[in-house]
């Protein structure tokens, strides 16, 4: 074997004079401690230290992360609660219904009914070919029920639902011309199916109308149509995968049923110009013919007055607009309005000759976004050949901010303001003034709120919804665009209290998408998170008690915007799940289809974790003889006036404090001016 012998040996070479150190570098590394490792020459030390910089931040959310999962091992894990039963649904479900014995399906394909006993689907409906995006339902008794559905062009059917079959009354925003189609943004059933609200919005404009629904007549008209029970046009529809047939009915077209009336076309407000008045006496005049005061157009503000003061306003900020750009802002008009149903209550006029039914909607609330009026509108209207094109309000709040959201109880009694200054006001409309005033002091934006069912109301003495039952402490819910979360305590003696529940999470998976109450446990909400989590909380504690989750195999279908619902008539959960992506499942040709996971809370132990506490009785006042009511009313008053008696001397120390202030700088300024 061949061996290969160096010639030459090697040898270290003497060290030479240019790398000793020099006495001015010896402490280099003092200095600069990196130019130890800084061998490389630019641009690499450069790209070097970045990438270093980039791995050290990896570290730290890796560290930080770390630390918030050991955190959480730490806590007490919530009771998992898994599904009760399931069924399918040929096609993509986009939202849920559930009324009565029904559950009501918006499918890419229609609408679909299942029973609630067994989950079997009934009924489908897919003449139109239209995908239905969202659903509103109400039973009108007798097996009747009332269905509001908003399909993907922005068109809004209305159904009746009778014997198992969908009836199309109406399409309510249909027009012969297409280019003047204005599409629904929001609609609204009250509750009974009495009204209906519908939110559109053309190319430059929007408004709201409000239909008056002849549920009596439609009861009538159904039962004595001959093709009420049968005459269906029926048809069988396969699909590609299962092969099953599944009943589809179609319309009923020899049925016929009364149309509903248009009572109001609100429209949003419109901006504040110069007053054309020309004296105090023509605004005077204005005024006796019933034009509100509260929405700030009569006025005595001349265009010429608005010009002078943003002209002393440009000169004045004149270097802070010039530093940010001066741009040219105009005043639009909004587009969009949040509206509720409100049962009868002394905050809306109703003569004596109008008689009005206590579970019957009497009026809406209205406020578009960026405006500072909370709107009133009469439904005991009497109706008319032509719908008024600007009717005004018969009663306006103004608020010191624009209003954000609201709210109303479940009992209708209570209503919730929130503005874009983090106030919230609680109002009780029975008694006709504020629970409570109180704010956010984080300056966080709210999102949305909502009314916890107390334990009182939550019991089986519960009094149908317009039976004015008084609650002794009313909670709210506030969820803020930081995905924090605040429970506002407001009781009746008038000491309300903020509590933050959770904070503003670390993670932004764990960020929440939906908070809905659940109104059959007091005390409870879910919460919906990004990253498919369910959870049920418990606000009394700000714990989570139970996490509701989908087999292993499936997932919650679109966390950011859950498809769901809440029967509260029979205590459970629907929630829509789609299953994991595999390869061979994506393989696989055919419909698609989704499943539908039903989580019966009486299966659960809920009602221990939910204590009713020991609540006053509670007495419904609509029952109550007039001299009860007045009394009750009185009492609540003179409770409300003993907490400001007892702050009464506090405000007249400050009063006559500001008082001397005011004198002492008055005879300052008098005594510069003497020579």
């Amino acid at each position: 074997m061949a061996v290969y012998i160096r010639k030459h040996l090697l040898e270290i070479p003497p060290p030479s004079e240019k790398d000793w150190l020099k006495d001015d570098e010896e402490d280099f590394f003092l200095q600069d401690p990196d130019q130890m490792r800084d061998a490389l020459p630019q641009p690499f030390r450069m790209i070097n230290k970045l990438v270093m910089l980039v791995f050290e931040n990896a570290m730290e959310i890796i560290e930080r992360r770390e630390m918030l999962r050991e955190v959480q091992k730490l806590k007490v894990q919530p009771t998992k609660c898994f599904p009760t039963a399931e069924f399918q649904v040929t096609g993509r479900a986009n939202c849920l219904a559930v009324s009565g014995k029904y559950i009501f399906v918006g499918l890419s394909v229609g609408l679909a009914a299942f029973k609630v006993s067994d989950y079997k689907e009934v009924c489908a409906w897919d003449a139109a070919k239209m995908e239905i995006c969202a659903i509103r339902v109400s039973d009108l008794g007798n097996d009747h029920h009332v269905l509001l559905a908003v399909d993907e062009m922005g068109l809004v059917w209305l159904f009746c639902f009778h014997k198992e079959s969908f009836l199309v009354i109406k399409i309510l925003n249909e027009v012969e011309d297409i280019s003047k189609r204005s599409a629904c943004t929001e609609v609204v059933l009250s509750p009974g199916g009495d009204y209906a609200g519908v939110l559109l919005q053309g190319n430059i404009k929007a408004w709201l109308e409000i239909y008056r629904l002849p549920k009596d007549s439609w009861l009538k008209e159904v039962e004595k149509s001959p093709g009420s029970a049968a005459g269906l046009a029926c048809r069988e529809r396969r699909s590609s995968s299962t092969s099953v047939e599944s009943p589809v009915s179609a319309n009923k077209a020899d049925a016929k049923l009364t149309l509903p009336v248009l009572l109001l076309k609100v429209k949003p407000p419109k901006p504040i110009t110069g007053s054309s008045f020309k004296s105090p006496l023509d605004a005077l005049k204005k005024v006796d013919e019933d034009s509100m005061l509260g929405l700030g157009y009569n006025h005595l503000i001349k265009e010429s007055q608005w010009e002078q003061q943003e002209a002393i306003f440009r000169s004045t900020f004149r270097e802070y607009l010039e530093a940010e750009g001066e741009r040219e802002i105009k005043e639009e008009i909004p587009r969009h309005a949040t509206f509720h149903f409100l049962l009868p209550s002394r905050i809306l006029p109703v003569g004596p000759e109008v008689k009005v039914q206590p579970d019957v909607p009497a009026g809406i609330s209205v406020h578009w976004d960026g405006s500072h009026n909370l709107c009133l509108y009469s439904l005991n209207c009497p109706l008319k050949e032509k719908v008024d094109p600007d009717p005004k309000p018969d009663v306006v709040w103004p608020c010191a901010a624009p209003i954000a959201c609201s709210a109303v109880s479940s009992c209708s009694r209570y209503l919730a303001l929130a503005c874009e200054d983090a106030t919230i006001t609680i109002w009780d409309k029975h008694l006709g003034y504020p629970l409570c005033v109180i704010a956010v002091l984080e300056e966080r934006l709210i999102r949305s709120i909502h009314f916890l069912q107390s334990s009182a109301a939550a019991s089986d003495e519960t009094p149908c919804p317009g039976t004015d039952p008084a609650c002794p402490i009313v909670q709210l819910l506030v969820l803020c665009t930081d995905s924090s979360l605040y429970l506002v305590k407001a009781p009746r003696d008038g000491n309300s209290s903020l509590m933050l529940l959770t904070d503003r999470p670390e993670d932004p998976n764990l960020a929440v998408s939906a908070v809905v109450p659940v109104l059959a446990f007091p005390s409870a909400a879910l919460v919906f998170s990004w990253d498919g989590t369910v959870s049920l909380m418990n606000t009394s504690t700000s714990q989570i008690v139970y996490c509701f989750s989908t087999p292993a195999s499936h997932v919650v279908a679109s966390p950011w915007q859950p498809v769901f619902t809440v029967d509260s008539g029979n205590w459970c959960l629907l929630l829509r799940g789609d299953e994991q992506q595999q390869a061979d499942a994506l393989a696989q040709s055919g419909a698609s289809h989704s499943t539908i996971f039903i989580f019966d809370f009486n299966s659960y132990p809920l009602k221990e974790a939910f204590p009713k506490e020991a609540d006053l009785p509670l007495k419904s006042l609509q029952n109550l003889p007039w001299l009860e009511r007045c009394n009750i009313f009185l009492h609540d008053r003179q409770k409300s006036l003993l907490g400001c008696r007892e702050q009464l001397p506090e405000y007249w120390s400050r009063l006559q404090a500001q008082a001397a202030a005011m004198d002492q700088e008055r005879q300052n300024v008098k005594g510069q001016k003497k020579p």
